[in-house]
């Protein structure tokens, strides 16, 4: 059993730019429209789609003065806003009518893919074995333990099925276990949310819901070990992870004692335990700094410390050994971050701290397991991952080896300080997901599981390759792809190049089931590992946001231009994929090189730039500062216009567009893809297709339930297939 199960991943806002600015404004102010309706063909294909109606709001910044015809469209208690949203969808289902079909060969083939009735490889925990298991024909996880070993009666925890019953949508965030194995605490909601949750309880001897519920926490909390006694994180109004409270089972929530909380608009907070159980850790950190704070596990009644102060440009962790503290910290000389050890009494004073794994240029350090005589070490080596192990007696380190050119290696550490087995996850664009035990002392690998996929499934049908695209800086930008074995290399091949390139998160050369719905159509399936994600370490993160941010869409488009030079595909051939921070990467590409691609498929795309940024009530503006700028400075908010895709669209061709919002999107607001396409509409030149689609029940991650998700990705992937002219 992992604690706090899905732990929020901060996903990006984005931006808007000057540059054409001034022409589309122009153009802008000159177009008549009126609020939708899906009436007559045009051109003898399409009905005509709808039309926003401009609502003229200037803006005046640094001198300038910016319109936005679209700004209105943002309120979402505006039933005209809900009347366009509809209309859009409307419009959306009536251009892909004639592939329903294929909508529905490819939602078949998907779920063919999938084992519906399945369970994770069971986690052992203080006596008891945790997993998790679907059902066939059900859309949520069941959460299970048995006592002792696997032969025992399971225990059901959370029933995700029956808890998302008449739900419109359902998100469970997470859950975790008293020590005494008697209570059950857990995060979940209705409103597809990935930022907000309630926090609820459950007695186990008697499976009975407590009343005690806790409303707006951020799905963070830890047991302390009295077992009644609970650590959790609330957001503000703008969803920023801000205060530490302290909850007692059976007193009344609105008595709750406020135990921190953090004025700065660029930190927030975290909580969590350390593997010892011993204690309680605080997590205070922004983009470029951190602090933590312990309490002893045992002592919920005491005052949280500082374990070391922050410092600007310093980024620390800590985890507990029963002899020492172990620390992953990074500062500007030591960017790929170095391991520590600290003494457990003095640490207060860094000079105790010393060096156990040296900061490396090439390397960069994600993230250690502490075990009682071993250290993992997940690393990150020429951009692929690698997991090394540490004997703590004599410092002496094993390596585990992988086999394939390109592929993920994921260390699941192991929930108890003294097991004798590190867990890791290996899978590569052809290998499906295995689960293997790493025997710490013999150094042999035991495979567990690897995920089945119904339908059949060879790796040796498919050549996995890494290639790598110049900038036009020359930095060298790696690409994994994979594809049918015998493709010839003629240009002919439909492609899509997906990446995301924000916020240090690297492009992951994971197996996707999912994807071979188009490999098997002939098409090659490619990363790009721009820019802004960590990819090739900390540097390449850090020459990827800030004044160097559009060097993710360059090297994007050095990919593309690429696979093009190579006769992987051609322009008329190539589909593009991105979401979030990385449909910023999407709006940016395309309004650089429309001509370069066919087709565009942009989920949740953080694209108003300058107007997200500029407004601090909204989710992660401020801490977002450190990714993007701060706008309200001048340097940086012409560095933002130059790049932001919402105000650089022009009047000229595009390619074909889909983008996709969350009526419920906390990260990015459903208004983010709903003016984009709006704008688009207004001002470009061609014929091709731009459709938007809105989730009115869901947020970020679109439909929750797993069938559900997959309806929307058929429509997607036959968006892709329709345009490329591809019709089965």
């Amino acid at each position: 059993m992992k604690k706090h199960t899905n732990q929020i991943l901060t996903i990006a806002l984005a931006t808007t730019l000057f540059a054409c600015g001034q022409e589309a404004k122009k153009e802008q102010t000159q177009t008549a429209v009126t609020m939708p309706t899906i009436p007559v063909k045009m051109q003898n294909e399409y009905p005509a789609p709808p039309m926003a109606a401009v609502q003229a709001k200037e803006f005046a910044e640094h001198g300038y003065k910016r319109v936005d015809n679209y700004f209105w469209l943002k309120d979402k208690n505006n039933q005209e806003v809900i009347k366009y949203l509809e209309a859009e969808n409307a419009y959306a289902d009536t251009v892909m009518n004639p592939s329903k079909d294929l909508q529905n060969k490819l939602y078949e083939e998907m779920k063919g893919r999938i084992k519906e009735d399945d369970s994770t490889v069971p986690s052992f925990k203080n006596g008891y074995h945790y997993f998790s298991r679907t059902e066939t024909g059900k859309q949520y996880r069941v959460f299970s333990r048995k006592k002792g070993d696997l032969t025992a009666t399971e225990e059901i925890l959370i029933d995700g099925n029956k808890m998302a019953e008449g739900q419109p949508s359902f998100v469970f965030g997470g859950y975790d276990i008293s020590i005494d194995n008697k209570m059950l605490a857990y995060t979940s909601n209705f409103t597809g949310s990935y930022a907000e949750y309630d926090l609820k309880f459950k007695d186990l001897s008697t499976n009975a819901e407590l009343p005690d519920v806790i409303t707006k926490t951020s799905g963070n909390f830890v047991w302390a070990n009295d077992n009644k006694t609970v650590f959790y994180v609330v957001t503000n109004a703008a969803l920023r992870s801000y205060r530490l409270y302290k909850h007692v089972l059976g007193t009344d929530v609105k008595t709750d004692k406020l135990i921190f909380e953090e004025k700065n608009e660029q930190f927030s907070i975290g909580v969590g335990k350390s593997i010892t159980d011993d204690f309680i850790f605080m997590y205070v950190g922004s983009f470029t700094s951190s602090e933590m704070r312990y309490l002893p596990a045992n002592e919920p009644n005491g005052t949280f410390k500082v374990f070391y102060p922050r410092e600007k440009d310093v980024q620390y962790s800590v985890e507990h050994h029963k002899e020492k503290f172990f620390i992953t910290y990074k500062d500007n000389d030591n960017k790929n971050y170095k391991v520590m050890e600290a003494p457990l009494k003095g640490f207060e004073d860094k000079k105790t701290w010393k060096d156990v794994i040296p900061h490396d240029p090439k390397v960069r350090i994600q993230g250690i397991d502490v075990f009682e005589n071993y250290l993992g070490i997940s690393l990150r080596t020429n951009g692929l991952l690698e997991i090394h192990l540490m004997k703590l007696a004599d410092k002496s380190i094993k390596k585990i080896n992988f086999p394939e050119p390109t592929y993920s290696v994921y260390s699941q550490g192991n929930p108890e300080y003294k097991a004798t087995t590190l867990r890791y996850v290996y899978t590569s664009l052809n290998r499906p997901s295995s689960t293997y035990d790493y025997d710490l002392s013999s150094g042999e690998s035991k495979l567990l599981k690897t995920v089945e996929i119904p339908s059949g499934f060879n790796p040796e049908d498919y050549e996995v390759k890494r290639i790598f695209a110049k900038s036009p800086d020359g930095v060298e930008v790696p690409i994994s792809l994979v594809h049918k074995k015998g493709l010839k290399l003629d240009g002919s091949n439909p492609t899509l190049l997906y990446s995301y390139g924000s916020y240090g998160s690297p492009t992951n050369a994971n197996f996707n089931s999912n994807v071979y719905s188009l490999i098997n159509r002939g098409f090659v399936y490619a990363l790009a590992h721009i820019r802004g994600g960590n990819d090739m370490g900390e540097q390449w993160y850090d020459d990827g946001k800030l004044m160097k941010k559009k060097n993710t869409f360059i090297d994007f488009v050095a990919c593309a231009d690429h696979l093009v030079k190579e006769k992987y595909t051609s322009a008329d051939k190539l589909a593009i994929m991105g979401g979030s921070a990385g449909g910023l990467l999407m709006g940016a590409v395309v309004n650089m090189r429309p001509e370069l691609f066919k087709v565009v498929v942009a989920y949740v795309p953080f694209v108003d730039v300058i107007n997200t940024m500029l407004d601090t009530s909204l989710p992660l503006t401020t801490q977002e500062y450190e990714q993007w700028g701060n706008p309200n400075e001048k340097e940086a908010y012409d560095y933002m216009m130059t790049y932001s895709p919402y105000d650089n669209i022009g009047k000229k061709n595009y390619p074909n567009i889909l983008a996709t919002g969350g009526l419920n999107d906390s990260q990015v607001g459903f208004q983010e893809p709903t003016k984009w396409v709006a704008k688009l509409r207004a001002m470009k030149t061609d014929n091709n297709v731009v459709l938007l689609r809105t989730n009115m029940k869901s947020g970020h991650g679109g439909a929750t339930g797993r069938f559900d998700r997959l309806k929307e990705l058929g429509f997607e992937y036959a968006f892709v297939l329709n345009r490329l002219g591809i019709g089965e």
